[in-house]
Order: C-alpha cells, then sequence, then structure tokens
C-alpha cells in the first residue's frame, strides 16, 4: 500500500477530521474511500457506449430495425429493370 502526502489548510482538516469521527471512521478511510469512487466512477465515453448498447439491444428486441426481408435479391440489384 503506498502513502500521499496531501497538503491542506488547517480548518479544512480540523473539519475533515470531525466528519470522519462522526462517521466512526479515520481520515485516511475517508480519503481512501473518496479516492475509490472517483476511480470508479463511469467516464462519459465509458456512458456514451452503454448508451448506444442499451439503444441497440432495445432495437434488436423490439423489431424495429432494419429487416432482411426488404432487401432486394441478388437478381433484383443486378436487373437493368429494377434500376430503370
Amino acid at each position: 500500500m503506498k502513502n500521499i502526502t496531501v497538503t491542506v489548510d488547517d480548518d479544512l482538516y480540523f473539519r475533515a477530521r470531525l466528519c470522519a469521527a462522526e462517521r466512526r471512521t479515520t481520515l485516511s478511510a475517508l480519503v481512501r474511500r473518496f479516492v475509490q469512487g472517483i476511480v470508479n466512477e463511469e467516464t462519459p465515453f465509458e456512458r456514451m457506449q452503454r448508451e448506444q448498447n442499451d439503444v441497440l439491444l432495445r432495437l434488436r428486441s423490439s423489431g424495429t430495425g432494419p429487416a432482411a426481408s426488404g432487401r432486394l435479391s441478388r437478381e433484383e440489384v443486378h436487373s437493368r429493370d429494377a434500376v430503370r
């Protein structure tokens, strides 16, 4: 385990110690939980990926996505009559 040195003003230090005491923990544990929360936080990119995956799953399950039945066959694609 590594130690971190943080410099804060005296008032903040004493208020943080009181906060830790009210929660029946140490200031180190309080800071550790805070840093852990930041590290575990979802980034904007991760949130965007999750939301995009949710939308794709909903589209697939609802059947509103593009259907293969609406596509042209190979013969229709290459037919000159289909182009005109």
